[in-house]
């Protein structure tokens, strides 16, 4: 029973890093025939309906009236803004530099709860913060010179801010109504930011070629449903930590899909700018988790005396 289970969170831990390393190689795919805004759309709406059936299926309960406001905020952060900044953004950068640069979120959400939840900035945090932003540069430099810089490497680095905005401020409502709900009325709320873009959608349909549909579909379907789903799963089993922390190789498989489904052949500016970036992120995390681990054991001995 317990090699069963071990199993199942194994395989849990590999569905997000493989589904959202092939998202950025998806979009590429259905921007050839849609627009970013449609595209957006598309794959909110197709991720909006799956999620009304499992809402259903769980018996999900409706938010309090005084939480709808918040909801509707970070949901527009995290998926309206997020996803349509991605697609402009990868309009320009390739679906690997896209997926690397999308990995400086851990960096802006420390810098947020530094600003408005009054933690603390050690020393360690700014080293990481320090080296993942000279992995930027480096990324931004090797995606094509100076115009993809201004442009497409700005737009996600927009969207990497405004998913950490939201992954900041969640925490108090995943504490109240759970991951799996929670992430549902955000999905919902994203989705209805993203109707001002429902004119034109149709007809765009009917002129896009089968692959950019079905990948939109994918996309719908895969990335933006099951990881979460997943790392819900896992986390009630291993902790969120422990969850999140192999999230880290998202960019790597990125790089591999995009390689073998879009020919995307990285440039050793952008490899290396990559290495870096990871390297400041997973420094600046290896070095918190270690220290909130010795708080921890700080306090268990200080209330055994």
């Amino acid at each position: 029973m317990a090699q069963k289970r071990s199993f199942r969170v194994m395989l849990a831990y590999c569905l997000p890093i493989f589904l959202w390393g092939s998202a950025f190689a998806g979009i590429r795919v259905g921007l050839e025939s849609y627009t970013p805004e449609h595209l957006a759309l598309s794959r909110l709406l197709i991720g909006y309906i799956a999620l009304i059936f499992i809402a259903i299926i769980t018996q999900m309960h409706l938010p309090e009236l005084k939480d709808i406001p918040i909801i509707l905020l970070l949901g527009f952060l995290g998926f309206t803004v997020y996803h349509t900044a991605l697609n402009v953004g990868e309009e320009t950068v390739s679906a690997g530099a896209a997926s690397l640069l999308v990995s400086t979120t851990p960096i802006f959400s420390t810098l947020l709860a530094v600003w408005f939840l009054r933690e603390r900035f050690g020393l360690s945090r700014w080293i990481g913060s320090s080296i993942s932003f000279f992995g930027v540069v480096l990324i931004s430099l090797g995606t094509g010179g100076a115009v993809s810089f201004t442009n497409g490497v700005l737009f996600i680095l927009l969207a990497a801010f405004s998913e950490s905005i939201y992954f900041v401020f969640q925490t108090r409502y995943l504490k109240k109504y759970g991951f799996l709900a929670f992430t549902t009325y955000t999905i919902w709320a994203g989705t209805f930011f993203m109707l001002f873009f429902f004119p034109g959608l149709i007809s765009e349909m009917t002129k896009s070629s089968i692959d950019s549909t079905l990948s939109i579909v994918y996309l719908g379907l895969f990335p933006t449903v099951i990881p979460y789903l997943a790392l819900a799963y896992v986390t009630s089993h291993v902790g969120a930590s422990e969850a999140t922390s192999s999230l880290y190789l998202t960019p790597a498989l990125a790089f591999v899909i995009a390689w073998i489904w879009l020919g995307e052949v990285p440039t050793l500016l952008s490899l290396v700018g990559g290495v870096i970036t990871l390297s400041g992120v997973m420094f600046m995390h290896i070095k918190v988790d270690k220290q909130n681990r010795v708080k921890h054991n700080t306090k268990q001995v200080q209330k055994e005396i």
